[in-house]
């Protein structure tokens, strides 16, 4: 994964809530006037964008993609549009909350597959570095790495939670026909909504 630095962290962050305010005030919004704002950002990176309230910290819409198969820019705005209007679990966003929630961008190594024994796979995570994916059949299921901090998971409720994602039973992480991958993140977010943008370092407390 490329390393981003603080100022390509915080176009694609600016990049992601200009998509969300335009798709709010256009009747029908010209993406790529947008994608080209970060058009040189052209790295194939998974990326996922979490929508939070603020100042309280409740979750109002996440998704991405775990793999990068167009340009880390247009990645982020598609995840930030989706987040804000597509997320299943909540309403759309509406204008009246854009000053009253932060965006953050988690950009995701490419997963690597964790294997041997049920223990074995427990014991390669790392909370705080690394976070799940899991996949069985058609279903599939992924957490970032900051969902076990903010929870204060061990690595086996981690995993037991990355089931429950994917909507398979939690003790099915023993059985080898379930795959799992670790992946790392690296996490740009605004300190307030609009406000300025910080690299968020997940092992160091918030």
């Amino acid at each position: 994964m490329h390393k981003y630095s603080l100022d390509e962290g915080r176009r694609l962050v600016g990049a992601a809530r200009a998509a969300i305010e335009l798709n709010l005030r256009m009747e029908r919004l010209d993406k790529q006037m947008i994608y080209k704002e970060v058009s040189d950002l052209s790295y194939k990176e998974g990326v996922f964008v979490t929508i939070e309230h603020y100042p309280t910290g409740s979750l109002r819409g996440c998704i991405g993609y775990c793999m990068g198969t167009e340009h880390i820019g247009k990645g982020a705005i598609d995840a930030a549009l989706s987040a804000a209007f597509g997320d299943s679990r909540f309403t759309p966003l509406s204008s009246s909350e854009l000053s009253h929630i932060t965006i953050e961008i988690s950009i995701l190594t490419e997963p690597k597959e964790i294997t041997g024994s049920a223990l074995a796979r427990s014991k390669k995570i790392k909370i705080g570095r690394d976070g799940l994916m899991v996949r069985y059949g058609f279903r599939e299921g992924l957490l970032l790495p900051i969902v076990a901090i903010d929870e204060g998971w061990d690595s086996v409720r981690f995993l037991e939670e990355t089931c429950i994602k994917a909507g398979i039973s939690p003790d099915l992480w023993k059985q080898p026909a379930v795959k799992f991958y670790v992946f790392e993140t690296q996490v740009f977010k605004e300190e307030t909504p609009e406000g300025n943008v910080i690299e968020r370092h997940l092992n160091d407390a918030d």
